[in-house]
């Protein structure tokens, strides 16, 4: 009898052993889409920037505040969410190891606006930047890219109740707001030498530091619209339905990149391999339905990731996503553009 006792005892402490362990969702993933497992911590070569972040303990990302879905920093948990985010965690979960649960604790997210970001990489106040950060030539002569994670595409957002534009001819005579010194302001506009072409010439062309200014200044009145990439508008209608839309007429493609000091074959040749790592396992896909799938843009293919030579010539390549195709170009060439 007293043996019985002790069985029973023994399966009831197993019983509730294994419910305390069981907290992890059915499918093994946790909030974010991530897989809830714990991989070993890696090992790089001595010298590498991999291996230096390990000994550091921690790896500085540069990433928006501002951008719902992308980059925007929760005012009730003070954390930065979105799926740059996410992909940022992806990728020190490549260098660290561990568990998605855990990794944040090995990142430090630092805000990184249009403005600042080449020059946050060449003076190593982060280590890398993914903030809706387009690849580009003119950027290339500054800094490396890895990637790209993501093509966009630039469109246009207005007042819920707004006819009078349907796509981006119908910016000219109207106000219309971008950010300083950006890819859609210059595609607006134009570039140095015609580089890019102006879309809209005679816009009246409002640009400010931040996105979210533009929104405000909309809001009030000051412009008719603002113009960037879908996937950063569409946050902003989801964070206002009744109040915004997007024209839902793109007329360019942008491919997001991990941005990283040039020159720095091996890391950039690490974070490639990573991105591959989570295309091919499912995790891109539960990240992006996570959170940008949750402002109705449809899961699209990972784009390739382009494996340029830093000081050389640029392999065309063709990314597909979601119908949309970009070729990126050499480096070499000397398109003024900044994203």
């Amino acid at each position: 009898m007293r043996r019985t006792r002790l069985l029973g005892a023994l399966l009831a402490v197993t019983a509730l052993t294994a419910a305390a362990c069981g907290d992890s969702d059915d499918d093994g993933t946790v909030s974010g889409g991530q897989t809830n497992t714990t991989s070993n911590k890696p090992t790089f070569a001595a010298g590498s920037t991999m291996a230096s972040l390990q000994s550091k303990g921690k790896i500085v990302v540069g990433v928006k505040f501002d951008q719902p879905g992308l980059g925007q920093k929760n005012p009730l948990t003070n954390k930065v969410e979105g799926f740059d985010v996410e992909i940022a965690k992806q990728i020190a979960l490549g260098i660290f190891g561990g568990n998605p649960n855990d990794i944040e604790s090995k990142i430090e997210f630092k805000e990184s606006i249009t403005a600042n970001r080449e020059t946050f990489i060449e003076n190593a106040t982060v280590d890398v930047v993914i903030a809706t950060y387009t690849i580009n030539d003119a950027r290339k002569q500054r800094i490396d890219f890895a990637g790209p994670y993501y093509v966009a595409g630039q469109d246009i957002m207005v007042k819920a109740n707004d006819t009078s534009i349907k796509g981006v001819a119908d910016l000219n005579g109207k106000k219309t707001c971008s950010v300083r010194n950006s890819t859609p302001a210059l595609n607006i506009k134009g570039g140095p030498n015609g580089v890019p072409p102006a879309r809209a010439p005679q816009a009246d062309l409002t640009e400010f530091d931040t996105y979210s200014d533009c929104v405000q200044a909309m809001r009030d009145g000051r412009v008719q619209s603002v113009t960037t990439d879908n996937s950063i508008l569409l946050g902003f209608v989801n964070s206002a339905p009744t109040e915004f839309k997007i024209v839902g007429n793109k007329f360019t493609d942008e491919p997001y990149g991990i941005g990283l000091k040039r020159g720095d074959d091996a890391f950039r040749t690490f974070i490639n391999d990573r991105l591959e790592v989570i295309y091919g396992n499912g995790e891109w896909v539960k990240l992006f339905v996570a959170t940008l799938g949750k402002l109705g843009i449809p899961t699209p293919t990972p784009p390739p990731v382009n494996r340029y030579a830093s000081a050389g010539v640029v392999t065309p390549t063709t990314a597909a996503d979601g119908g949309a195709t970009t070729t990126t170009v050499a480096a070499s060439t000397t398109s003024t553009s900044r994203p």
